[in-house]
């Protein structure tokens, strides 16, 4: 089944509005450019992928859940076929690949795949996760279940791993490549602890393979960094408040911090401007929040505000007030 005439009409226009807020996209600098999205069904994933589609590039979209599976996340209302088709309607070619990240071989074949058709990769998304009903926050380590954790690593960490090493020899090849980390916050805020074990290294993990790997794909002319968004309003936390994009304030009477949240589209834009950007390799092992990122290049959420989410958690996480959340709602 193909994408709706509702839906198709829902992307042009949306198309339209990344157009104008994206910067460069008029021009199509990744157009002749090759990404791999690895976890691109939904929430951030699906986002980037578009994302760079708006700008032209060329999409290998990942993930388990396709219009004929669904995988232990347990949503059938996102596919990575749908996926794939968004990033075409967006202006890029997107390749909906089903592929799970802890199968080597897998992995291998994907890679071996691009090379075959292209010969090159540019860009690199680590973004595998599906690990939310895992979470465990109500506990010590010792009293948390080790399977829950163990999964949540294999899944948030160990398909990182995995996807690097298959795929960073391919994107080496044709110089100044690019690999994002996508993970959940910073390496400043993080210094926080993050309420539970292994949830806080699973999303920590991402940022230290970002800054070791920043070192070892220099001498390359490559880039490792990792981003996060801020308080994301994907699918599933929609449905969690029991809102939509539409109605999402909603929520807020339920969660104060939500007030900050921001749509996948801030995260997508993110991604596509450090694609996009010839001086990339400024930000070599660093990390980013899609806020910041924002504030650089000059681009905002579909809203057209700019939420500057991670001064306000990393007070929040240190125990401080961290006063209104509407005050770190940029509006340009």
């Amino acid at each position: 089944m193909r994408m709706s005439e509702e839906q198709s009409q829902d992307m042009q226009h949306t198309q339209h509005t990344q157009d104008t807020a994206v910067p460069g996209a008029g021009q199509r600098p990744l157009r002749g450019r090759v990404a791999l999205v690895a976890g691109a069904t939904r929430g951030a994933g699906r986002a980037i992928a578009v994302q760079l589609g708006v700008l032209g590039a060329t999409v290998y979209a990942t993930g388990r859940t396709t219009r004929e599976r669904v995988s232990e996340v347990g949503r059938t209302t996102e596919t990575i076929e749908e996926t794939g088709e968004l990033v075409t309607a967006a202006g890029g070619e997107g390749v909906a690949v089903p592929v799970d990240h802890l199968e080597v071989d897998r992995v291998r074949d994907l890679v071996a795949r691009i090379e075959r058709d292209h010969g090159r990769l540019d860009v690199l998304v680590n973004d595998v996760w599906g690990g939310e009903h895992l979470i465990e926050f109500d506990g010590k380590m010792w009293e948390l279940d080790l399977d829950r954790g163990m999964r949540m690593l294999e899944l948030g960490v160990q398909t990182h791993i995995i996807t690097s090493h298959c795929a960073l020899p391919l994107l080496l090849r044709t110089g100044g490549g690019l690999l994002i980390e996508v993970t959940d916050g910073t390496a400043e805020a993080n210094r926080a602890y993050r309420e539970s074990f292994f949830y806080d290294l699973t999303k920590n993990a991402p940022i230290r393979m970002a800054f070791n790997l920043s070192h070892e794909l220099k001498d390359a002319g490559a880039t490792a960094l990792s981003l996060t968004p801020g308080f994301l309003r994907s699918e599933q936390m929609l449905d969690h408040f029991g809102v939509t994009e539409e109605n999402w304030r909603d929520a807020v009477a339920k969660e104060k911090h939500f007030a900050l949240s921001e749509s996948p589209v801030l995260v997508g834009r993110a991604v596509a401007a450090l694609a996009a950007d010839p001086d990339k390799a400024r930000w070599n092992g660093a990390s980013l929040y899609s806020g910041q990122v924002a504030k650089e290049y000059g681009f905002t959420d579909a809203d057209g505000t700019v939420p500057d989410s991670w001064p306000y958690f990393a007070r929040v996480m240190a125990g401080e007030d961290p006063g209104d959340p509407e005050s770190y709602r940029l509006r340009p």
